[in-house]
This record gives structure tokens, C-alpha cells and sequence, in this order.
């Protein structure tokens, strides 16, 4: 199930930057969330969850994730793994993600191949987004590599569509590089993306909208629409801050 384009809201919680009101109150994250989903939902087309942020946290933090999840409701949920292993393994990660967390979509790192990813694609109704081209410094060690003619990403992107599925599948393409964005999307323009990386990581919305033309999309935003007040107003201002942000990446 693809979700609508649009605003993606990174419910990424660091207790060290929540809001003056939230930090030190007992369920710091799950309040704070709490508060962030009741606001933004008018403006978001989903949430993304990634997991990482709750499990550094142990038991306090799965606690939160499993509360977090559960206000999100009916909303269309994104887990952010990154997962990918040995077929049991893949199997035992996309029922936790999909059953027991009741995820909407997952992200999925390809590069142990089709057995890896297929027990995601196993699932119906779901979405499963692919690691394609990432915008931490790290991806050129590999990504950009010549296979064949052309860059690994894309030969992975290619070969990842080849594959037999019964869930819908996108691809994770990062907003750094307005660009490259716009490269992948002449290549691919029907697939969904899940574009992360605008705000903090330094990637500009409107340019960021703009090279993505018409394609289904969503645009994640974490950390630039969580922390953006530290005062008593904080939710006042992140509400205002999804508004714009929705307003703007909705607009074609």
C-alpha cells in the first residue's frame, strides 16, 4: 500500500534534545510524541519510526516505541530498520515489523541479495522501501561504483524490480543532492521514493520538490521539524512548521 505524497514526520526522539517542557518528566518520549502526532497529523501524509532511536534506550525506549505506535492510529506508519539478513532471519525481522508493530512500510537494506529483501515482498498490502541512493558521505564508497556500465545504485534499483512481490516496493533516494535526485527520478518516474535528508541534513525543500517532478514521493523531516523551539510553545511551533512544510511539498 503506497501512502499519499507528501510530509513525512521522522518521529526520531533523542531525550538530550527534547523540548525544555518534555526533558526529565517521567515518559519524556512517549509525551513528546504524543504531542507531535496530535499537531502534525492534519499536515502529515505518514510518520516514519526509526527503530534505532527507541532501542538505544532499552526497555524505556521499546516501552515508548510500542506507545508511539499506538497513537499514531490509523496514520500511515513507516518502520525505519534498515533491515536485511539471511532468509529466517529477514522473515523473523518483517513479522515483527509488519504483525507485531503493524507497520505500513519497511525499509530494507538489498545488498545481501534478492533472499534477503524477499520475505518483505512476501507481505500483501505493505510497502517495502529499498535502500537506493543514500546521502550520508559514506555512499560513495559504494553506491557510485561502475557495474557494468552503470552505478551499482542503479543496478541494484534495476535488479530489485525484477523480483517476484506482493508488496508494493519504492526506493530510499536522499534530498542532498538535488541532482542526483532529479537523475534517479528520470529513471525510475512511476516508483515511490521515501527522500529523507531535508532540514538539518542540509537538504532544501523546494529544490528538493523540484527535482522530483511528479513522481509518488514523501519527504521525511526529523529532526529539522522536532527540535526547531525549545520553549513552552514547542508544539505551537512545530505545528506551524508542518503546516508550511505540508503547504509546500503537496503543492503539485
Amino acid at each position: 500500500m503506497i501512502p499519499p505524497s507528501g510530509l513525512c514526520v521522522g518521529l526520531d526522539l533523542d531525550r538530550d534534545k527534547l523540548p525544555a517542557p518534555y526533558r526529565g518528566q517521567p515518559d519524556d518520549m512517549q509525551r513528546f510524541a504524543v504531542d507531535v502526532i496530535d499537531a502534525v497529523r492534519p499536515y502529515a501524509a505518514c510518520f516514519k519510526i526509526n527503530v534505532a532511536f527507541y532501542e538505544k534506550y532499552g526497555h524505556v525506549g521499546i516501552d515508548a516505541l510500542y506507545a508511539v505506535r499506538e497513537h499514531c492510529t490509523t496514520s500511515y506508519v513507516i518502520l525505519d530498520a534498515k533491515r536485511g539478513d539471511i532468509g529466517n532471519t529477514s522473515a523473523a525481522y518483517a513479522t515483527a515489523g509488519f504483525a507485531d508493530l503493524r507497520a505500513d512500510a519497511i525499509t530494507v537494506a538489498p545488498y545481501m541479495g534478492r533472499d534477503s529483501v524477499e520475505p518483505f515482498l512476501a507481505w500483501e498490502a505493505k510497502m517495502v522501501y529499498i535502500l537506493g541512493l543514500t546521502s550520508n558521505p559514506g555512499s560513495q564508497d559504494f553506491q557510485r561504483l561502475d557495474v557494468g556500465g552503470m552505478p551499482l545504485y542503479e543496478r541494484v534499483m534495476r535488479t530489485s524490480l525484477t523480483w517476484q512481490r506482493s508488496a508494493d516496493v519504492g526506493f530510499v533516494v536522499g534530498a542532498t543532492s538535488p541532482k542526483e535526485l532529479a537523475h534517479v527520478r528520470g529513471l525510475f518516474p512511476e516508483v515511490p521514493f521515501l527522500i529523507p535528508g531535508i532540514g538539518t541534513q542540509g537538504g532544501d525543500a523546494a529544490q528538493t520538490l523540484e527535482a522530483n517532478g511528479n513522481g509518488p514521493a514523501v519527504f521525511n523531516v526529523s529532526r529539522g521539524l522536532l527540535y526547531i523551539d525549545d520553549s513552552a510553545a514547542c508544539i505551537d511551533s512545530i505545528a506551524a512548521e508542518a503546516r508550511r512544510l505540508s503547504s509546500l511539498l503537496t503543492s503539485r
